[in-house]
Formats: C-alpha cells, sequence, structure tokens
C-alpha cells in the first residue's frame, strides 16, 4: 500500500517542565510525553528532549525517524525568543516541513479555537495572549529570570524570598514561611535550594501556596493577590472586553480564580482545546511537500 508521507502530522507543546508531541497519520493518532523543551534555558537538554519524542512516535506508529522527516510539524516551544533559535532547533531535527516558535501561539490556538478572546496561561511560566481579528497579540513568556509573572515558579522564588525576610525580622511570617523555614533548614538550606534550582523546582510550592492563600495565610494571600494584579493589568492593556471569551489555561491559571475580581473571574470560561490541539491544527495549514512511498 502506498502511504504519502506528507500526510503524516507532528504537533509539539513543548513546556519548561513537560513536552507533548502528537503524530496524525490520517488514520490514527499518537502521543507521547517527554521531560522539558525549554530551548533557551537548555538548549541541548531540549533537542534531545524532542529527538527522544520523535523517537518514540515514530516507533509507536510503526514507523521510521527518516518516514517523520517528510511530515508537516509545527513545534510550539518555551524560550523560542527570536527566529536564530527557531532556525536552530529546526536544522537540528532534519524535518523537511517545520515551523518551529514560542509555545504561546499554538496555546492560544487550542484555547480559542476560531473565536476572539483573551488566554491567561499560567503553569511553571506565565504568558497572556488576545486574539482579535485573527491577530494575536501576547504579553509576557519571557523567562524565569526576567519575567514569568504570577507564574508557579515567581509564586515560589517570592515565598522563599517572604520567607527570608521574615527570618531577618523585616516582615511579619506566616505558617507558610514557617514551614518553609523548618523544611528546608533554616536560611542556609533555602540559599542552598535556590542556587540549583530550575523554574520546576520552585514551582513545586506553587499548590501549597494556593491552599495556604484559600487557609487564609497572610504571606500566601498578598502572593496570590499580587499575582492576580498583574494578571487585571496585562488584560487592561491587552484591551481584553468582557463580552470577549477569557480562558485560563495551564496547571495554575484557573487557581487564580478566587482572588480575581468578579467581574474578570465571572468571565472565565473552559478553553476549547490543548496547546497540542493547537499546534496540530497550525501544522495541518502548513503546505504539503512531495514524498510517498
Amino acid at each position: 500500500m502506498t502511504q504519502t508521507k506528507s500526510n503524516l502530522v507532528i504537533g509539539v507543546d513543548g513546556g519548561g517542565s513537560t513536552c507533548r508531541l502528537a503524530l496524525d497519520t490520517g488514520t490514527h493518532m499518537y502521543e507521547v510525553k517527554c521531560g522539558s523543551a525549554n530551548v533557551s534555558t537548555d538548549l541541548h537538554g531540549a533537542l534531545a528532549t524532542l529527538r527522544n519524542g520523535f523517537e518514540s512516535l515514530a516507533q509507536s506508529a510503526g514507523l521510521t525517524l527518516d518516514d517523520l522527516r517528510h511530515a508537516r510539524a509545527y513545534l510550539g516551544l518555551a524560550g523560542v525568543v527570536s527566529p536564530k533559535i527557531a532556525a536552530t532547533v529546526a536544522e537540528a531535527l532534519h524535518i523537511d516541513n517545520v515551523v518551529v516558535e514560542d509555545d504561546r501561539i499554538a496555546a492560544v490556538v487550542g484555547a480559542l479555537g476560531d473565536d476572539d478572546g483573551a488566554v491567561i496561561g499560567i503553569g511553571t511560566g506565565s504568558f497572556l495572549a488576545r486574539r482579535a481579528h485573527d491577530h494575536i497579540e501576547l504579553i509576557g513568556g519571557w523567562g524565569f529570570v526576567l519575567g514569568d509573572e504570577a507564574s508557579g515558579a515567581d509564586l515560589g522564588r517570592k515565598l522563599l524570598s517572604r520567607t527570608l525576610h521574615a527570618s531577618d525580622g523585616l516582615i511579619t511570617g506566616s505558617a507558610l514561611t514557617t514551614e518553609i523555614l523548618d523544611e528546608l533548614n533554616g536560611p542556609a538550606g533555602i540559599v542552598g535550594f535556590a542556587a540549583t534550582a530550575r523554574p520546576v523546582d520552585f514551582a513545586h510550592f506553587a499548590p501549597r501556596i494556593v491552599a495556604a492563600a484559600r487557609a487564609g495565610d497572610d504571606i500566601a494571600t498578598t502572593l496570590m493577590k499580587d499575582g492576580a494584579a498583574y494578571i487585571v493589568s496585562g488584560l487592561n492593556r491587552l484591551g481584553w472586553k468582557r463580552e470577549e471569551r477569557l480562558c485560563p489555561i495551564g496547571g495554575l491559571a484557573q487557581q487564580y480564580a478566587d482572588f480575581l475580581p468578579a467581574n474578570v473571574a465571572g468571565e472565565l470560561s473552559n478553553p476549547d482545546d490543548s496547546a497540542l490541539a493547537g499546534a496540530l491544527t497550525l501544522a495541518r495549514r502548513l503546505p504539503r511537500s512531495g514524498g510517498t512511498t
């Protein structure tokens, strides 16, 4: 039987914590999940993750890596902040028909479908976006060192910072900061943890911060309110209107609902689909190339 390899479609959603890949052969869908794929913070590690993911996809579908070379592929990856990085990734993967962009575009397409509206993307990192009349405008997504406000990593870092401030007597601590100080064996332990911690390591504290804030912990509540204020500021900057959709995506975005103003929280709606689905949609829009077997 003859199979047109250009019918193969690959979508990739590569985030700071996990990378998901999907292959649509036209008759079956295959998905695999790998590790981090942030091409700014760890290019070589991200490329290794992607290569392993493509190998797993090919094996799942009974294909070879050379077969995937002829696929239409769209890669939405964390850390694609310049055309140079995108070109480096595309060249390293040896796929003839590939587009590499940062992961925010696929997330917006997956969440909103064909609708106008805004997206609150908050997980390990963060970004805000609005689509109006087929134009997507983005805010944030600049990474842990310079941005990612309200994200899990940002919350975790700020919690540790507040814990040190409480230890120094600069602010009044809380039950949560006391717990963290004990768990990490004092200020020296906190500094030691932070010296080697990745964004995902800081983000591990986020669920506890959310839970503590809902229980009334002062420090945790302040952190969540600060994050909510950033979200509102960004939506205002983007010009989001209440008659438009507002979709929270990522592991943490929905957790801000209790801390947002009622006129914003009340407009939150479920996303249509995932960033991986958005990547597949964008891959299907790529022109077909030749090549059959």
